[in-house]
């Protein structure tokens, strides 16, 4: 049995075998991870399967300001949201979030290196619970988060929706 290095690089975000054979390889646009989304966060994770944390370091610019000077609210549960989610490749499952609760502990700046990471707290069945944190260059926990996330079949999610896009597509067509 092959071990995985102690630390992987991740910017491919949601790249799967499973979902590269369904829909073909194309750009990742996801807003918190995807390099391909102009807009994004461009997030780049390191998986540690020994600790089994998912960690990136950001610097986000006034594009993501809320209160001036700060990072806007939904940018740092998006943030969290990654963390916890990446840690979905880690366990090498394709996972949604069900259910998300953000402490926002302290206001997070922008401008200044900052540091997310997430880990997996316990798994119930298809149910994985999560945590992520965020801390200053100091140490200091600036807001933090627990997550449910729901293990599902992406062939068959990704199946289902390409379907009903032809559906659609077909629909179209005859008017």
């Amino acid at each position: 049995m092959s071990r995985k290095p102690a630390a992987q690089r991740s910017g491919k975000g949601h790249v799967s075998p499973a979902l590269n054979t369904l829909m073909g390889s194309r750009p990742n646009h996801c807003f918190g991870c995807g390099p391909a989304n102009p807009n994004g966060l461009h997030l780049r994770f390191a998986l540690d399967a020994e600790a089994g944390t998912a960690t990136a370091s950001f610097r986000l610019t006034r594009r993501y300001e809320g209160p001036p000077g700060h990072i806007h609210g939904g940018i740092v549960a998006t943030l969290l949201d990654e963390a916890m989610g990446k840690v979905n490749r880690l366990k090498e499952i394709v996972a949604v979030t069900r259910h998300m609760e953000v402490e926002y502990l302290r206001p997070v700046p922008l401008r200044e290196k900052l540091t997310v990471a997430g880990w997996a707290t316990r798994t119930e069945g298809r149910k994985n619970f999560h945590q992520a944190e965020i801390r200053n260059a100091a140490g200091e926990v600036l807001a933090r988060s627990k997550g449910l996330f729901i293990t599902i079949d992406p062939v068959a999610m990704f199946a289902r929706q390409q379907r009903q896009k032809e559906i659609r597509k077909k629909g179209s067509a005859g008017q």
